[in-house]
C-alpha cells in the first residue's frame, strides 16, 4: 500500500519527502542537460541510475507527488489512438533558398532597401536537416509539441517529444514569460543513427534510409515507447509566440533560451555584413562535415526584431532571412569492382563497390552507375579513382572519373552476357538502355517483385521488409505472391528465422491479413504488370469491377481506356494470359478478387479534370498521399511538368520541376494554398 505523504504521527515527514523528491528531480534535470545538450556528463551512468531509481521508488510510495514534468514520466504512457491536429499560434513559415554568392548579395540588397539607411547585422546558423517542430511552454512547463505541418496546422506529438531527453519538461529559472513557443529541429545524430542501423541489420531488420526520414517516421509512432533508445535530440533555431517578449535581438533571446535549459546550436555566429558571411562560406562547408547531425546549408537572419518587423514576410517566406544551400557533397574513392543488381522486371543495374569513404556524415562503399550506357559515357574502369555524389542527399552515384589517377592495369567493365544471379538469358530493350534478365524464374527478380508487392504504396504489408522477404525466399517458404497468404500455417518455421520472435511474427501475419482489404488499384500496382504503374492501375480499377473481370478483358476492351493505349493494352493482355500469372491469381485470397464499387467521377471539385504535379517535400502529408487526395477529388497527377499541367504544388526543395513550371508559365502554388483549395 502506498504511504500517505503527510501522516498523523509525523506532520513534518511530508514536506521532507516532498523536498527530497524536488531535489532529485532538479539533479536529474541538470544531469540530463549536461549529458544530452552540453555533451559534458557530470556523473557516471551508475550514479545517474541510482538517482533515477531513488526518485522512482519515492514516487511509487507517494503517487500523489508524481507530476507531468518528473523525469520518470518521459516514457511509459499508453499508446495514443491517432494524431490530433493543432493550429500554430504564429505560422511556421518556410525559409527561401539560395544556391550561390550572387543570390546571397541580392538578398542583402533587398534587406538594405527595406531598412533604408539603418545599420543591421546577421546571425548565421547551420541549416539542420531534421524535422521541424514547435514546443510550447506555459508557466515553464511543456504543454504542447507539434510538427510544422502546412505551417498553419501540425500534428500534436507531445507524447513523443516527452521521450526526448534534450527537451526539458520544465524550463529552469524563474524569470521567464508565461508563454514561450520555441521552434527547432528534432534530429537523429549521425553516430547514433549508424549504430541503430548496425543493430537492426544484426537483428535481420531493414536499415533506415537516412536520419531525417527515420526521425520523421519515429515521431509518427503512436506508442511513445517505440522511441526509447533512438537517441533523438532537439536543437532550437527560432521562436513563435512569446509573451511578454524579453529580448530585442535574436542573440539576446537565444542566450535566455540557453539559460532556460533549451538546447541551442553552439555554432551560431554574428556577422556585420553579407560580405563577411560570404567570406566564411568555404569554412562553413568544411566545418559542417564535423557536426554531429546532418546539415545542408546555412540560415542567414537579420538579428534585430524591430528590423524583422519592418521587412515583414510573404505568404510563404520571411523577408528577413534566407537559406544558403551547399552544393551536394562529393568524395573520391577507388573502384574495386562492379556488382549487378537485378530489378523486379529483370533490369540489371551496375553498382560500384569502392573503398569505404565518408560522404555526408555516413560511410559509403556502394554507388549506382545507373546503366551500361552511363558506364560507357563515364569511361569508368576497375581500379579508377571515381568522384561520388549523393543524389538528392540520399543515393550515392558515380559522377566522373579522375582520369589523371587512372592506373595502367585499369580494366574495362564488361556488359553481362547472362544473368549474374540465375545465369539465364539476357537482352537489351529495343531502342532502350537497359539490359534485362528474361528468365521469369530468376530468384533475384522474385525477391524484388515480392518486396514491391508488400511495399507501402502497394499492399502495405507491415513487417514484410526487404530482409525478411529475402529470408523467406531463401528458406523456400514463399515462391510467389500467393504464398504470402499461406504463411499463417508456417508460424513455427517463421519463429525459427533470424531476428523473428512471437511479436514480430504476429505483426507480420496481422499485416498480411490486413492487406486483403486493399482496393483493386493497389493490387494491380502490386502485381508488377509490365508497363502498369500506379496511375494506370487506378485507371484500370475505375474501369473494371474485379480482378477476374480485368483478367478476362480483351485487348480491344483495354485499348480505348484513356491513358492505356495499344502497347499497354497488349502488355496487360499478355500478362494475364500467362499460365504462371493465372496459377498465382487462382491461389490469391478471394477477398482480393471480390467485386469493388467503381469510383464515381468528381465534377464539383476545384481539382476536377486538372492535371497536377507534386514536387518537393510536403510537411502535412507524403507525396503519394497528396496524389491520392488529388485523384479522389477528380484531378489527375503526373510525374513531369508539361504544357498540359494545370498547376504545380511546390513543397520544400522543389528542384527542377518548379523551374520548368516557371519557364512554361505553369501556375505554382504552395502546400498551404493547396490545403486551402481542398478545404483541409
Amino acid at each position: 500500500m502506498p504511504r500517505s505523504v503527510v501522516t498523523g504521527d509525523n506532520p513534518g515527514m511530508g514536506s521532507a519527502i516532498e523536498e527530497q523528491v524536488k531535489n532529485l528531480r532538479d539533479q536529474i534535470q541538470r544531469h540530463d542537460h549536461a549529458y544530452y545538450v552540453l555533451a559534458k556528463p557530470q556523473v557516471s551512468d551508475r550514479d545517474y541510475d541510482a538517482l533515477f531509481e531513488k526518485l522512482s521508488a519515492l514516487e511509487a510510495d507517494h503517487p500523489d507527488l508524481v507530476t507531468p514534468d518528473s523525469p520518470t514520466q518521459r516514457v511509459g504512457g499508453e499508446p495514443i489512438k491517432g494524431f490530433v491536429n493543432v493550429r500554430h499560434t504564429v505560422p511556421m513559415l518556410s525559409v527561401d533558398n539560395t544556391y550561390d554568392e550572387k543570390q546571397l548579395r541580392d538578398f542583402d540588397e533587398r534587406v538594405a532597401k527595406g531598412l533604408g539607411k539603418k545599420r543591421y547585422e546577421y546571425v548565421v546558423d547551420p541549416k539542420i536537416d531534421g524535422v521541424a517542430v514547435s514546443l510550447r511552454y506555459e508557466q515553464g512547463l511543456l504543454a504542447l509539441a507539434a510538427t510544422r505541418g502546412d505551417g498553419t496546422t501540425g500534428d500534436d506529438i507531445t507524447h513523443n517529444a516527452r521521450t526526448i531527453r534534450s527537451i526539458p519538461l520544465r524550463l529552469t529559472g524563474s524569470d521567464m514569460p508565461a508563454v514561450v513557443e520555441i521552434r527547432g529541429e528534432i534530429v537523429w545524430p549521425v553516430k547514433d543513427f549508424n549504430k541503430c542501423n548496425e543493430n537492426r541489420e544484426a537483428a535481420g531488420e531493414q536499415a533506415f534510409a537516412n536520419p531525417r526520414n527515420a526521425t520523421a517516421g519515429s515521431l509518427k509512432q503512436l506508442d511513445p515507447r517505440n522511441l526509447a533508445g533512438r537517441s533523438l535530440v532537439f536543437v532550437a533555431h527560432g521562436f513563435g509566440l512569446i509573451e511578454p517578449m524579453p529580448a530585442n535581438t535574436d542573440c539576446e533571446l537565444f542566450e535566455l533560451f540557453k539559460g532556460w535549459g533549451i538546447p541551442i546550436s553552439p555554432y551560431r555566429s554574428v556577422h556585420p555584413s553579407i560580405e563577411d558571411v560570404v567570406k566564411r562560406l568555404s569554412q562553413w562547408d568544411e566545418r559542417r562535415r564535423t557536426l554531429s547531425y546532418e546539415t545542408d546549408g546555412l540560415v542567414v537572419k537579420v538579428n534585430a526584431f524591430d528590423q524583422r518587423n519592418i521587412l515583414g514576410a510573404t505568404s510563404r517566406h520571411p523577408r528577413w532571412c534566407i537559406a544558403f544551400k551547399f552544393a551536394a557533397e562529393q568524395a573520391q574513392s577507388v573502384l574495386l569492382k562492379v556488382d549487378f543488381q537485378i530489378g523486379k522486371l529483370g533490369t540489371i543495374t551496375p553498382r560500384a563497390v569502392m573503398e569505404p569513404m565518408q560522404l555526408s556524415g555516413t560511410t559509403v562503399q556502394h554507388a549506382t552507375l545507373h546503366n551500361f550506357d552511363q558506364v560507357d559515357r563515364l569511361d569508368v574502369r576497375i581500379g579508377d579513382t571515381v568522384v561520388v555524389e549523393k543524389a538528392g542527399e540520399i543515393i550515392p552515384q558515380v559522377i566522373r572519373v579522375v582520369i589523371e589517377k587512372r592506373p595502367k592495369d585499369a580494366k574495362p567493365i564488361e556488359r553481362p552476357t547472362q544473368c549474374p544471379q540465375c545465369a539465364g538469358e539476357v537482352e537489351q530493350d529495343e531502342g532502350g538502355v537497359y539490359i534485362r534478365c528474361i528468365n521469369p524464374a530468376c530468384p533475384a527478380q522474385l525477391k524484388e517483385r515480392l518486396i514491391h508487392f508488400a511495399g507501402r504504396n502497394q499492399m502495405d504489408i507491415e513487417g514484410a521488409g526487404q530482409v525478411l522477404i529475402e529470408m523467406l525466399v531463401d528458406k523456400g517458404l514463399i515462391s510467389d505472391y500467393a504464398d504470402l497468404y499461406s504463411l499463417a500455417s508456417e508460424r513455427d518455421k517463421l519463429i525459427e528465422l533470424k531476428g523473428m520472435k512471437d511479436k514480430k511474427v504476429d505483426n507480420l501475419l496481422a499485416g498480411i491479413e490486413a492487406s486483403k482489404n486493399q482496393p483493386l488499384c493497389r493490387l494491380l500496382a502490386a502485381l508488377n504488370i509490365p508497363r502498369v504503374g500506379v496511375s494506370t492501375a487506378e485507371l484500370l480499377a475505375n474501369r473494371f469491377e474485379s480482378l477476374n473481370e480485368l483478367q478476362n478483358a480483351s485487348e480491344d476492351e483495354l485499348t480505348p481506356i484513356e491513358g492505356v493505349g495499344p502497347e499497354v493494352a497488349r502488355s496487360i493482355h499478355q500478362f494475364f494470359r500467362s499460365e504462371t500469372t493465372q496459377s498465382v491469381i487462382d491461389r490469391l485470397p478471394r477477398e482480393l478478387k471480390r467485386k469493388q464499387a467503381r469510383r464515381r467521377p468528381v465534377t464539383d471539385s476545384p481539382l476536377s479534370g486538372k492535371m497536377v504535379v507534386v514536387t518537393g517535400t510536403l510537411e502535412s502529408m507524403g507525396r503519394r498521399e497528396a496524389q491520392d487526395l488529388i485523384k479522389k477529388l477528380g484531378g489527375k497527377t503526373s510525374g513531369s511538368v508539361s504544357k498540359k499541367t494545370d498547376f504545380v504544388i511546390a513543397g520544400e526543395n522543389p528542384g527542377s520541376k518548379a523551374g520548368k513550371a516557371k519557364a512554361l508559365g505553369v501556375k505554382i502554388i504552395s502546400e498551404a494554398e493547396f490545403l486551402k483549395l481542398v478545404n483541409r
